[in-house]
């Protein structure tokens, strides 16, 4: 079969008048002879200098060379690389909007799903915009072209790594030391077959894993334990599969081998310790997941009394300290690795009313032992796929209240109609700026029993 040629693109810039907001992409909307035009780096009001980067047959889209009349939400980027680098795409927007954006944002995937509105929007949960980031995967590559070593994010609409000497999202551990990573990748013999990085950081340590398609060396090996050393990184590396990722430095024996660590601590000033593994999900954004997880503890108020119900719970970032609240509380996972490390976290907190379970969610799990038992309260985390399966069963644990957190507003909107149907209010809801400077919402709400 022939394949399709691209169309060949305008290559001189146009005017674009910036009239149609923010898509949820966070680009600007113009409109150009009747057709939708969606702008990269252009902002609501504002009027630029555009080129094409894709036509398409119901919209175009196209990115900025040139502001020609400015917001006032428009400001300089934190990072010098924000205008090729692909890991964020709202960096030339003043934070407060944002937040705004954002919340734009969910209020309209509300209403689009059931034209749903909760009692109380709440104050946005913010932190630091820069330096939040403390889990990442870093790709490498050796670029002959430029007879260099690259490390770090992708470019924007593109495969290619960007061209960057320090991120200024990731914690200044990582992001500060992306030269310093170039130069270890360039110094070892697999410099061509060295892939990727993946960084993780918690409160006692930070770890680096380092993905090789080709044995390494033993003067490889001295070169990245002295890394460490000199950087205070753990270092792993990944010959094969995740399977294969295992500790080179330091060395040490004993339950916490591989284990990072964070707390958490309750509304009543209870704290929690959370161990993980490099390549566990954890939260990129260490300060908006506390106040997360407080606030999803408030809104619950797990009394002595209560039985809790965590969905998607992972290795128990709301399981453990919920625990410190209720009578018991029931933890379920779908990744088998996550549920052993839920156990582990109740025993490294001392927590004997805890029970994890391995189930698919987005399966039929109404033959497990756990789905036939009452509950107070219900909380649910899940992926960007949402709880649909979860939300259409709530009925059979009786809950008076339940708390979902959301990483995708449409699927957060599409669930609150199913939740809502079947006899709970919407009483509150509001965003997180897990993600401060993409387009990403992070949004939790609070459902209560009529």
């Amino acid at each position: 079969m022939a394949r399709r040629r691209r169309k060949k693109l305008p290559v001189d810039p146009i005017e674009c008048d910036i009239t149609g907001g923010l898509s949820h992409e966070g680009r600007g909307i113009a409109k150009l002879d009747g057709k939708t035009q969606f702008v990269d780096a252009a902002l609501p009001g504002e009027k630029v200098s555009a080129v094409y980067v894709e036509k398409r047959g119901k919209f175009d889209e196209l990115k900025t060379v040139e502001v020609l009349s400015a917001s006032e939400e428009r400001v300089e980027p934190p990072c010098a690389h924000a205008e090729i680098c692909g890991g964020c795409s709202l960096q030339h927007m003043d934070t407060d909007a944002q937040i705004k954006f954002k919340e734009n944002t969910l209020r309209q995937h509300f209403e689009h799903f059931g034209n749903l509105e909760p009692k109380q929007w709440i104050e946005p949960m913010t932190g630091p915009t820069t330096g939040y980031r403390g889990k990442a995967r870093l790709g490498a590559r050796f670029v002959a072209k430029k007879d260099t070593v690259l490390v770090g994010f992708r470019e924007k609409r593109n495969s290619f790594l960007a061209d960057i000497q320090q991120c200024e999202v990731l914690n200044p551990i990582v992001g500060h030391r992306l030269m310093d990573l170039r130069a270890l990748v360039a110094s070892l013999s697999v410099y061509k077959e060295l892939p990727q990085f993946e960084v993780a950081l918690g409160e006692d340590a930070s770890a680096l894993v380092v993905r090789h398609m080709a044995p390494l060396t033993e003067e490889d090996t001295i070169k990245l334990i002295q890394f460490g050393q000199d950087n205070a990184f753990h270092i792993y590396l990944q010959p094969k599969g995740v399977d294969t990722v295992h500790r080179i430095w330091p060395v040490s024996e004993g339950k916490d081998k591989d284990r990072l660590h964070y707390t958490l601590t309750t509304p009543d000033e209870q704290e929690v310790k959370l161990a993980f593994h490099p390549m566990d999900f954890t939260q990129v954004n260490a300060d908006i997941n506390k106040q997360m997880v407080r606030r999803a503890l408030e809104w619950l108020d797990v009394q002595k009394d209560e039985r809790v119900l965590d969905l998607f719970c992972g290795l128990g970032n709301f399981t453990v300290p919920l625990a410190t609240q209720g009578k018991e509380v029931v933890g379920v996972e779908g990744d088998d690795a996550m549920v052993v490390r839920g156990k582990e976290n109740a025993l490294l907190n001392d927590l004997d009313n805890l029970r994890f379970y391995g189930a698919n969610l987005h399966a039929d799990f109404t033959k497990e032992e756990w789905a036939h038992e009452g509950f107070d309260k219900i909380l649910i985390d899940p992926p960007r796929s949402g709880a649909l399966e979860v939300c259409q069963y709530l009925t059979k644990f009786g809950a008076k209240k339940i708390v979902y957190v959301s990483c995708n507003p449409a699927t957060l909107a599409r669930d609150a109609g199913v939740i809502v149907e079947n006899g709970y209010r919407l009483v509150n809801a509001g965003v997180m700026d897990m993600f401060p400077h993409t387009s990403h919402v992070e949004s939790i709400a609070l459902f209560v029993k009529d």
